[in-house]
């Protein structure tokens, strides 16, 4: 693939992860509108939240599979229609269960989206190219997520269902520029230098270690965000008596932060470090930050910490799926599906634990994250590089 296609192939796959995740991002600002008018309770707000998490768990091991099986470009395709149709369910939603509906299928499409996704990039990817598309991957995601409850805030001015038609329409034109410019790529050759890898089949290649510690690695990084993030705005509201302002000034100059870095150091720390070295850094780099967070006694620390605290969760996630990335083979499908259930699983996991937490310290929940993170760290010195050659 030239290097021109390559760029304009991977603008639109960034361009379907972006509004998928601008999507997920739209329902925050309105969702405390939606409970007032169907008259339904924090716990079930709650329940919707997990029930899309809990879809792309038990979804994710299966489409990557087929991504690997029938090709990156239908599943793409097949997980924007998916994002449409729930996105314009939630909009004309007029019931608890329409609105149920709507979350599992969101879960459903993210589970056909992100495998799919991460498969295409690595194909249109050289080895020396592919942790800058990781980094730019990563900081689509996230940008999705800083500027969707923004939008979300500003179309709910329109009518409080305007966003989600909105989301709606943007899922199924990028179904429909997916079909008309993306080309599905030729699968990448990598030599797999693991014979027990080669022998295995299924989910049976989950726990060879060099798939197992890295898989790991990605439940440990999304439990410690998840249980960070979802108790962010009671934590500092607790202790700080943070403003909704204070709260959107924070959490979005921290993504913001945390983007920044994906995209200009990403490449060149993995570079230096390797993906294993690089995972290494941040994992004690986030667990020190959270620490601080429990620490801080003024608003000002307390600002500056939660700027630079993203930072290190932020460049896990792409590290880790390029260092997979590298060793899957020809199991790229599986191994970005297998990704995807973790972070799933972790999602599902980490608010439930930490509300238990939570409710007896407001420390807690950052306490377990920062020991998880610790546990994490003790476990990769474990994990090894693999060398990887294309042929």
């Amino acid at each position: 693939m030239n290097k021109l296609k390559e760029n304009s192939t991977l603008a639109i796959l960034l361009g379907n992860l972006f509004i998928a995740f601008l999507g997920i991002g739209l329902v925050i600002p309105i969702l405390p509108t939606i409970m007032n008018e169907l008259n339904i309770s924090g716990k079930v707000v709650g329940n919707l939240t997990a029930a899309f998490a809990l879809t792309q768990l038990i979804v994710s091991p299966f489409t990557g599979r087929a991504v690997d099986r029938y090709g990156r470009k239908i599943i793409v395709v097949i997980g924007l229609i998916i994002f449409g149709i729930s996105e314009l369910l939630f909009g004309m939603g007029k019931t608890v269960e329409i609105l149920f509906l709507s979350r599992i299928l969101g879960g459903v499409s993210a589970a056909f989206i992100m495998p799919a996704v991460t498969a295409f990039i690595t194909d249109i990817t050289t080895q020396e190219s592919r942790p800058k598309a990781f980094g730019y991957m990563s900081a689509a995601i996230s940008t999705g997520f800083i500027i969707g409850p923004g939008i979300g805030g500003f179309l709910a001015e329109l009518g409080t269902r305007v966003p989600f038609y909105t989301a709606a329409v943007l899922g199924f034109v990028a179904a429909i520029l997916s079909v008309l410019f993306l080309s599905e790529p030729a699968r990448q050759r990598m030599v797999q230098h693991d014979s027990a890898a080669n022998k295995k089949s299924g989910l049976k290649k989950m726990f060879i270690p060099m798939f197992l510690i890295a898989f790991i690695m990605i439940f440990v990084s999304s439990f410690g965000l998840a249980a960070f993030e979802s108790f962010f705005s009671l934590f500092v509201d607790h202790k700080f008596n943070f403003t909704p302002k204070d709260i959107a000034i924070s959490i979005t100059g921290g993504a913001i932060i945390g983007a920044i870095v994906q995209v200009a150091l990403f490449n060149r720390l993995t570079v230096k470090l390797g993906e294993i070295g690089l995972v290494r850094y941040c994992l004690i780099f986030s667990a020190v930050t959270v620490f601080l967070v429990t620490q801080a006694n003024s608003y000002l620390t307390i600002m500056l910490l939660t700027f630079i605290v993203f930072v290190g969760f932020d460049l896990i996630r792409p590290a880790i799926t390029n260092y997979l990335s590298n060793v899957a083979g020809d199991e790229q499908g599986f191994v970005a599906g297998m990704n995807s259930m973790f972070t799933s699983l972790a999602n599902v996991m980490g608010p439930i634990v930490g509300g238990m937490l939570f409710d007896i310290d407001v420390d807690y929940p950052y306490y377990m994250a920062v020991i998880l993170l610790i546990v994490g760290l003790f476990i990769s010195m474990f994990w090894k590089q693999k060398a990887t050659a294309q042929s």
